[in-house]
């Protein structure tokens, strides 16, 4: 029987995929991949660009799209047979791509074309991949004595291995948690959209009243709406205890030796290329030059808001104070304090706005702003093979008619999927002999699902994280780059991969979009005119709290890397309790492991790099600037984003390309002004 996954599909048949295929499939990848490698290096006596980087392009190609579709189905239809399958392919994932990049027969080959005439003739995307690709052999240890090219390898397996048993043991805590409750009273101040929910999610188990468990949508419930401070209580510890050893769920999930020991060989690796710290080797793929410059920006951030989040912190005490609470608050009264408290000042709560956001209305009118902005259109397709009933395909095209991209899109929380939201590959846009291979991406959110005959409602905040979501998939999307890797988001420094997306975010409080994307699910009318300028008034509410508690996670995340001291065994959380000490003005409880399950840092790309979405952030709102002095569908503006930014991927420095589009270098000012910090 034919494999599927070594079919060459342009679209993956995920119905085609068995667990079970998927070993021997990845094996023979890469078995051939090694095979042509060789053959490559073999029959060449001079290395140009068509006999060497386009054929390893193609390589790269083949396996990224065979191995995407399966690294996808593991986050959003986890299940024992695919995590096995799953598990047993990192390894030799991890070898095959440490052996490529210690292979010093092709770090020769790549440097000879370097120094040889025909470099200066090549395009400069072409010249960025070469360049990038010397860099990253010189990081993966090619220069190493063959003993430390083994260990490296060795840790690199590890390091895989590691960061997706981490993911697992957060993905299991969070399936084994639930509270069932029979008496209504306990769920006093809910909403009945979220009332609706848990009964929903009671009834798909065969239960009777409601359903409490710890995916995002009803953990927000319970923390901004709950009466009973019991139950706030009881959810809370349940969700900032996951995969720890506070946790009252099987101890087999604790991720506390495994955050240890990533730590720990991350800097063993620094340290065999010659890095003093895992924060510094993470620079060297980054817009930042040096540690310091990142601990001055976040100490830049934390001075600038301080001050703001202290007084929110006194003004949400006093607030719940003359409602009756005593003393302190603690952190899981915060959100219910807060969410009364935003009525209170703004006559103004996420809920109340739900019914004007169903998410096909949000989804259409999010189209028509890119539309409007780059001059695409954006149609659904629906005979293609998908994982879920609920996932939904889309096709953009341009004015010219020709075929930009394709992405589906899958957006409601349930059991074994993965929490939070993200972008990624499926296939990217590349030049072939034959053609012009078209992106394709995934984006994945985990919103509340519909309730029975209604559409689903999303809240104001949910609605920027499509945005944000739908902004990484026009940069993978939108990319003109022919060359695989620095197409789309390929090859663009980590710290500047957040800016389109942050980008998009901006147009979620525009006059002119809330008349595109809202609409009462029932009536069809538009978010009322009194209601916008509420939710207007309230945006930077408790701005200085969300400010120092992101400069929080990202100082946590560069010193932990930064200052690596072996002697010390409880090191994370010690720094953890510095950070806090110097930065935070939220009382957390002694029980909160919330490092357990930072699946950021741990399981995916942003270790030594959380700062990377306040980094971006400057970028973004000083990019945004530009359109409120032009006009938010200024279309000269739009497309010059659309040029110098989304179409050119990684094949120039993102500080460049950020300065053809702004006119000059990005300045703080626009992030501070935008979060109400700076007027």
């Amino acid at each position: 029987m034919t494999n599927p996954l070594l079919e060459k599909f342009e679209l993956p048949c995920f119905s085609a995929i068995k667990a079970e295929d998927i070993e021997p499939a990845i094996s023979h990848i890469l078995d051939k991949s090694k095979q042509e490698i060789t053959a490559l290096l073999d029959n060449q006596t001079a290395y140009s660009w068509d006999n060497l980087v386009y054929p390893m392009e193609i390589i790269d190609d083949y396996l990224s799209r065979v191995w995407s579709p399966v690294s996808h189905l593991n986050s959003v239809m986890n299940n024992d047979a695919w995590r096995e399958a799953y598990s047993n392919c990192l390894p030799k994932l991890s070898e095959y791509s440490t052996e490529v990049g210690q292979n010093k027969g092709l770090y020769l080959a790549y440097k000879s074309i370097k120094q040889g005439a025909e470099f200066s003739q090549l395009e400069p995307a072409q010249k960025k991949i070469i360049d990038n690709a010397l860099r990253d052999f010189e990081l993966s240890g090619v220069a190493l004595a063959d003993d430390k090219k083994q260990r490296y390898m060795d840790i690199s397996q590890e390091l895989s291995t590691l960061s997706n048993r981490f993911e697992e043991n957060v993905m299991d805590a969070t399936n084994a948690w639930s509270k069932h409750i029979v008496d209504k009273k306990q769920l006093s101040g809910l909403p009945e959209s979220a009332m609706d929910l848990l009964r929903q999610t009671a009834r798909q188990k065969d239960k009777d009243g409601w359903l409490l468990t710890l995916e995002f949508p009803c953990y927000m419930a319970i923390m901004t709406h709950a009466d009973n401070r019991k139950l706030r209580h009881e959810i809370h510890k349940a969700f900032t205890t996951k995969a720890s050893d506070q946790s009252d769920a099987n101890s087999d999930w604790d991720n506390t030796a495994i955050m240890a020991e990533i730590v720990r060989l991350r800097h063993e690796k620094a340290q065999l290329l010659g890095f003093d710290s895992y924060a510094d080797l993470s620079l060297a793929t980054k817009m930042a030059d040096s540690p310091a410059d990142i601990l001055e920006f976040l100490t830049q951030l934390s001075d600038k808001s301080i001050a703001m989040a202290k007084q929110d912190v006194a003004a949400l005490t006093s607030f719940a104070n003359s409602k009756g609470h005593g003393g302190e608050l603690e952190s899981w009264d915060m959100g219910y304090y807060a969410e009364k408290l935003r009525e209170e000042n703004y006559q103004f709560s996420q809920e109340q706005v739900k019914p004007y956001f169903p998410a096909n209305r949000v989804l259409s009118g999010m189209f028509n702003v890119v539309q409007r902005l780059y001059g695409i259109q954006i149609t659904e397709v629906t005979d293609v093979d998908t994982w879920h009933k609920d996932v939904q395909f889309f096709e953009i095209s341009d004015d010219s008619g020709e075929k930009r991209g394709r992405f589906y899109i899958d957006l409601y929380a349930r059991p074994h999927k993965r929490g939070g939201a993200w972008m990624d590959e499926c296939v990217t846009r590349f030049k072939k002999t034959e053609g012009v291979q078209s992106p394709v991406a995934y984006l994945t959110c985990n919103f509340t699902p519909p309730i029975g005959n209604d559409p689903a409602l999303l809240t104001h905040g949910e609605v920027e994280t499509l945005f944000h979501e739908f902004g990484h998939g026009l940069h993978h999307m939108l990319t003109k780059v022919d060359y695989l890797s620095v197409s789309g988001i390929h090859g663009v420094e980590w710290d500047a991969v957040e800016l389109p997306s942050q980008f998009m975010e901006n147009w979620c409080w525009q006059p002119e979009v809330m008349a595109l994307i809202s609409g009462h699910y029932k009536t069809g009318e538009k978010l009322p005119e009194a209601m916008f300028q509420k939710m207007l008034a309230s945006k930077n509410f408790q701005a200085g709290m969300q400010m120092a508690r992101q400069v929080e996670f990202a100082l946590f995340d560069f010193r932990i890397h930064l200052e690596y001291d072996a002697t010390k065994s409880t090191q994370i959380y010690d720094i953890l309790d510095e950070v806090r000490s110097e930065v935070s003005v939220v009382k957390t409880a002694r029980f909160n492991r919330f490092p357990n399950s930072f699946s950021h840092i741990f399981a995916g790309s942003y270790g030594a790099g959380y700062y990377s979405y306040k980094w971006a952030e400057v970028l973004s709102s000083d990019a945004f600037s530009l359109f409120e002095e032009k006009g938010v569908f200024d279309e000269q503006t739009g497309r010059s984003f659309l040029n110098n930014i989304l179409e050119k991927g990684g094949s120039d420095d993102a500080l460049a390309l950020f300065t053809a589009f702004r006119g000059r270098k990005p300045s703080i000012d626009a992030l501070l002004k935008h979060t109400g910090i700076m007027l």
